[in-house]
């Protein structure tokens, strides 16, 4: 046990830092085509790096608690889709302690076309409510993680175990980041409605400063205001980002997971 929960950690942490930074500008723009403001009016193509930072400090703790719980849970949960998906969720809930601040920060600096500074957007967002802001969105954003767990996670699993039957050995690096982005593609397509929702609750209010106040409150508005296509808005680079994003993130967890495995394999051979 103490030997998995090492590796889902080290290599969550590894795998979550890669994609999320690597693959930032794709993120960047959809979330400005999801703004209230507009795509140009939150920045278009300029600055796609901004908020970078938030995403940095917490893509690995977040990315490594979301395996350690899934790794970990998955010992307790059957040995099916349905235990696969409970394990999803149990380390979505866990991931989302960290991912949600970051997120705040981030989708405000992506959409901010003024070059406000990292500290200076934390310090707006503390303003009023205090740390207590800083998880605005927190339930849209189980909304969406858990629905796209969900779907993702038992379609990667079940790839890998087909993948192993057929060539009568465990899917390889390549094969499961092929899984994964499989998987991911399907998740992020079904969800974006979801995600649409949720960078509007983090802006906090729509084009003519009123405030969002409720999941149910902003779907209403955005479909009545906007029409009920506004909530498929960003899903090419959605697709895009989470597909490319599956392939480097499940290869790389995979690769690190087998060198790690390997790793503390050899120090117990050698009795360190």
């Amino acid at each position: 046990m103490s030997d998995i929960f090492l590796a889902a950690l080290v290599s969550g942490a590894f795998a979550g830092f890669a994609v999320d930074v690597s693959l930032y500008p794709i993120d960047t723009l959809k979330t400005r085509l999801q703004s209230p403001k507009g795509f140009l009016a939150s920045g278009g193509f300029t600055g796609i790096y901004r908020g970078l930072g938030s995403v940095a400090i917490g893509s690995a703790p977040g990315a490594a608690l979301f395996f350690t719980v899934y790794e970990t849970s998955k010992f307790y949960t059957p040995d099916n889709s349905l235990g696969h998906m409970m394990s999803a969720s149990f380390g979505e809930i866990a991931a989302c302690l960290v991912r949600v601040p970051t997120e705040n920060v981030k989708t405000r600096m992506q959409i901010n076309s003024s070059n406000s500074s990292l500290s200076k957007t934390v310090k707006q967002i503390l303003k009023g409510e205090g740390v207590r802001n800083m998880y605005n969105g927190f339930g849209i954003t189980l909304m969406r993680e858990i629905p796209f767990a969900f779907i993702q996670f038992p379609i990667y699993e079940r790839m890998k175990l087909l993948v192993s039957t057929y060539q009568s050995e465990p899917a390889s690096p390549i094969q499961s980041a092929i899984c994964g982005s499989f998987g991911g593609a399907i998740a992020a397509a079904v969800t974006t409605p979801l995600d649409v929702v949720k960078t509007r609750l983090m802006v906090g209010e729509d084009i003519q400063g009123v405030k969002y106040t409720s999941v149910g409150d902003t779907v209403k508005r955005i479909v009545r205001d906007e029409g009920r296509m506004t909530l498929l808005n960003g899903i090419q680079p959605r697709i895009m980002w989470i597909s490319i994003g599956g392939f480097v993130f499940f290869g790389a967890y995979e690769a690190c997971k087998g060198i790690v495995g390997n790793v503390v394999g050899s120090r117990k051979r050698e009795g360190i």
